[in-house]
C-alpha cells in the first residue's frame, strides 16, 4: 500500500471523517488487521478561516505549501487537502511538491461523469458556490452546475462557520438544509453535490429527494484508491 498525506485540521471534525473513512475503507479491502499508511498535519484553522483578500489567500497558500512539504518529506506518495474552500490555493500547492495534490472537484466530477450526472447544483461555502476556481472544475468533467442563489450563500455560511465548524448540529439547520435541496429539485438539478467537508453531519446522504454528492467522502475514497495503486 502506498502512504497517503492528509493536511487537516480545517475543521478537525471532516478530518476526523477522512481518517476514519480511508481507515475503514482500507480495512474492507485489505483486512480487519489493517489500517492506512498515512500521515496527518493538523493545521490551526484560526490561522485560515475567512480568508477574503488577496493577501490572505497567500498566506493561506504560504502555509499550505509548508505543511505539503512537510507531508512529502515524511514520505507521502500522494497529498489531500482535507477541505473544499482550501482547494482555491491547490494549484499553488500542487506546483511546490513532487507528489500529486488530489484534488477533491475533480474527484468528484468524475465520479459524477461515470454515474452519467448531466446537471447538479453545488452547495457549500462562499467561495466554493460563487467563485469560479471550483465550478469550473466540475464542469471540466461533463456537468451542468446550477446558478447559486444568493440567500443560500448566506445561510450556509452562517450555518457552515457558526455551527458546524463548532461540531453543532442544530434542528432548524437540518430542516434549512431539507427545504434547499427539495428547491434544488423543483428547479431540476440531477443532484447535489456537498462543496463543504462539513455538510454531512447535517445531510442525509443516504435518504434525499435527490442523490447527494459528499465531496469529504469521495475524496476520501479517492485517497484509498491512491493507497491500493487503483489511481495513476
Amino acid at each position: 500500500m502506498r502512504k497517503i498525506g492528509l493536511i487537516g485540521g480545517m475543521s478537525w471534525y471532516s478530518t476526523e471523517f477522512y481518517y476514519r473513512r480511508i481507515n475503514k475503507q482500507v480495512q474492507r479491502r485489505a483486512n480487519v488487521m489493517c489500517s492506512a499508511p498515512m500521515i496527518l498535519d493538523n493545521l490551526n484553522f484560526c490561522d485560515l478561516a475567512k480568508a477574503n483578500t488577496d493577501q490572505d489567500w497567500d498566506r493561506v497558500a504560504e502555509v499550505l505549501v509548508a505543511s505539503a512539504k512537510r507531508l512529502e518529506a515524511g514520505g507521502a506518495t500522494a497529498i489531500l487537502i482535507g477541505a473544499n474552500s482550501m482547494h482555491k490555493v491547490h494549484d499553488r500547492v500542487s506546483a511546490a511538491v513532487q507528489v500529486p495534490v488530489l484534488h477533491i472537484a475533480d474527484a468528484v466530477g468524475q465520479k459524477m461523469k461515470t454515474d452519467g450526472v448531466e446537471s447538479a447544483a453545488l452547495i457549500g461555502t462562499r467561495n466554493v458556490m460563487a467563485e469560479n476556481w471550483y465550478r469550473q472544475r466540475l464542469v471540466k468533467h461533463g456537468v451542468t452546475l446550477l446558478p447559486w442563489e444568493a440567500d443560500d450563500v448566506e445561510e450556509l455560511d452562517r450555518i457552515i462557520y457558526e455551527e458546524l465548524m463548532a461540531g453543532q448540529v442544530v434542528r432548524n439547520s437540518e430542516r434549512a438544509l431539507k427545504t434547499m435541496i427539495t428547491e434544488i429539485d423543483k428547479d431540476g438539478a440531477d443532484a447535489v453535490v456537498l462543496g463543504c467537508t462539513e455538510l454531512g453531519m447535517i445531510v442525509d446522504t443516504k435518504a434525499n429527494v435527490l442523490p447527494i454528492y459528499d465531496s469529504a467522502e469521495i475524496h476520501a475514497d479517492a485517497g484509498v484508491d491512491w493507497i491500493f495503486g487503483d489511481a495513476p
